[in-house]
């Protein structure tokens, strides 16, 4: 389909909406070339049940995961401490989402039954008002929704929500799903613009396309609005970041947070380049596109076309690779691309794939399918080994073996 090239500069892209496509179902796409379709098998036959090893900590070699425990102990099942990073629950989130994809493709009643009394410990884990998070339950119950900007709470809920949404799609179970509703119910609860409720928005974006997921599943407008407030509350005056960090006493501590790292330094229709966090700018560049379908909304467009422009044309590599700096995982300025200390994180490639196809429905062009396919081919794909056990975080393109 031809795409509108009337607009004269390149670099001030058309916010105009495109003709926009509907995605295929997961569950009417089959996959049979000799190279995916291996790809795909091995994911459900080795990866799945190596990372349930790796959630259980039964495997030796691995960095103690302690993701199930923590649920566990939430749960009231057994008694212990918190172990782990503060979005440990995001990754019994993620592989329960990989298991409801490979129940799309292929019925598996053992792998189903075994999701099956995952998600009863999750749903066990919920607290009496929705709540669901299991280092605030054991480690930090007092500490609920005080520091957005840091704790990853949304980030995790974003997660469990898209595994819910999966798993209903390719099982028809409700269970795990009406969960994350009333996960949902409880943070519309408490966030929003209206009178009595926190103005607040995540630091580590994710639940803004989550949201989106659980509304075109479940019908509810609610979600749909509140996604919409995350995303048009980011970066306004009086920032939240500060607010918070003055209510919590620590707004002096250290040097000034740097609120571009969160993609919370202007609001999102002001954002002109790809900034801070390069996962986190993915998440949020992934809701944009998916508010923009959902609401026709061609400010957002411009925001997300414009935004694209400068990533993919001044800051991306030539494999697809983005965010170049190790520290903060993050994009730097136009054209510093080194290829011995690049970081271009794996997980950002990934987040550049959802981004894309979300502009490719939005909007047919080429080049954002183009984009997408040299992201996945390069750096996803070279994100796991052939064997299925080993993983790369990052993907320097040139290595000097002794220095590594």
């Amino acid at each position: 389909m031809a795409t509108d090239n009337s607009n004269p500069s390149p670099d001030i892209p058309s916010g105009k909406m495109g003709s926009k496509l509907e995605p295929l179902m997961i569950k009417n796409v089959r996959v049979k070339d000799e190279f995916w379709a291996k790809r795909l098998q091995q994911v459900r036959e080795v990866v799945i049940p190596y990372q349930w090893e790796v959630l259980n900590d039964r495997v030796p070699a691995a960095e103690p995961s302690h993701a199930i425990e923590n649920f566990r102990i939430a749960a009231g099942r057994t008694e212990g401490a918190y172990y782990g990073w503060v979005f440990q629950d995001s990754d019994v989130a993620k592989w329960l989402e990989a298991v409801g994809y490979c129940l799309i493709r292929q019925a598996d009643p053992e792998l189903e039954r075994l999701a099956d009394s995952v998600i009863d410990l999750v749903v066990k884990a919920q607290q009496a008002d929705g709540y669901l998070n299991t280092y605030f339950t054991v480690k930090e119950p007092g500490g609920r929704w005080t520091n957005l900007r840091d704790n990853h709470e949304m980030y995790c809920a974003g997660h469990m929500m898209e595994a819910a949404v999966a798993y209903y799609e390719a099982t028809g179970k409700r269970k795990f799903l009406d969960a994350m509703c009333w996960l949902a119910d409880h943070i519309d609860a408490a966030f929003g613009s209206e009178p009595g409720k926190k103005k607040g928005y995540p630091g580590h974006e994710e639940i803004e396309l989550a949201l989106v997921k659980l509304y075109q599943t479940t019908g509810e407008q609610r979600y749909l609005r509140l996604s919409r407030f995350f995303i048009d509350e980011r970066g306004h005056e009086p920032h939240y970041y500060d607010l918070e960090a003055k209510e919590r006493g620590d707004e002096t501590s250290g040097r000034p947070y740097d609120k571009a790292y969160s993609q919370a330094h202007l609001p999102v229709r002001e954002q002109t380049n790809a900034v801070g966090h390069a996962v986190r700018a993915m998440y949020l560049y992934s809701g944009m596109a998916d508010m923009a379908a959902e609401t026709n909304d061609e400010t957002l467009v411009t925001a997300c076309k414009r935004l694209w422009n400068n990533l993919t044309k001044r800051q991306m590599y030539i494999t697809g690779g983005i965010g170049s700096a190790v520290q903060g995982e993050a994009f730097t300025f136009d054209y510093d691309l080194p290829n011995d200390t690049a970081y271009t994180e794996t997980c950002a490639a990934i987040g550049l794939v959802f981004w894309a196809h979300r502009m490719l429905m939005l909007d047919v062009d080429h080049d954002y399918a183009d984009v997408m396919e040299r992201a996945f081919y390069n750096v996803v794909l070279s994100g796991i080994s052939l064997g299925g056990r080993e993983y790369f975080y990052v993907n320097p393109l040139e290595v000097w073996p002794e220095a590594c």
